[in-house]
């Protein structure tokens, strides 16, 4: 099959409708193929870091408050920098949210590429050293936990673990591991 060349769907105005530090929602008006007109609204964010902090068998997990869902929820470390501008060091990124998040330091971060509508890096963090966390005002509830590798197969089962960035990185983990 022959791909098309050009975009399929033609922008003919932008406007930034909100922005703030995190996130940019843009409203784009558009003209399809068939010459019809509409608007296509969306939000923009800053690639992100993820960190799963692996050690004796098992993994460091985050929980916090998910207003968006309104629930608590267990993931991997993860995180962006306070800014629009992409980050041209996702390493140094990894390393100051999982310091921030857990209090821990890896002495080896491995990056696997993981691509998203919204793009992240993750990284398999060990030899890891504990340390006091520095939550940011809105992680302030943020607790952080150990779990076995059998744990955190059964919290996925069970719906505890749900978010989409950590199923995805945990999978790519396994994907690249000897089992």
């Amino acid at each position: 099959m022959a791909e098309a060349s050009g975009p399929v769907i033609e922008q003919t105005s932008t406007r930034v409708v909100y922005e703030n530090s995190h996130m940019r929602l843009r409203e784009d008006g558009i003209r399809r193929p068939d010459g019809s007109t509409g608007t296509y609204a969306y939000v923009e964010k800053p690639d992100f870091a993820l960190i799963i902090p692996a050690e004796n068998g098992g993994f460091h997990l985050v929980e916090q408050y998910r207003y968006p869902i309104r629930q608590r929820s267990w993931e991997f470390p993860q995180g962006t920098f306070p800014s629009l501008a992409p980050t041209d060091d996702p390493e140094r990124l990894a390393r100051e949210e999982l310091r921030q998040e857990t209090g821990l330091r890896a002495s080896h971060l491995h990056c696997a590429n993981g691509q998203l509508s919204q793009g992240f890096d993750v990284f398999l963090a060990t030899g890891l050293t504990p340390g006091p966390p520095e939550l940011e005002l809105e992680e302030q509830d943020l607790r952080s936990q150990w779990f076995g590798r059998a744990e955190v197969d059964d919290m996925i089962r069970r719906g505890v673990l749900t978010d989409d960035s950590s199923l995805a990185a945990y999978t790519l983990f396994l994907l690249t591991r000897d089992t």
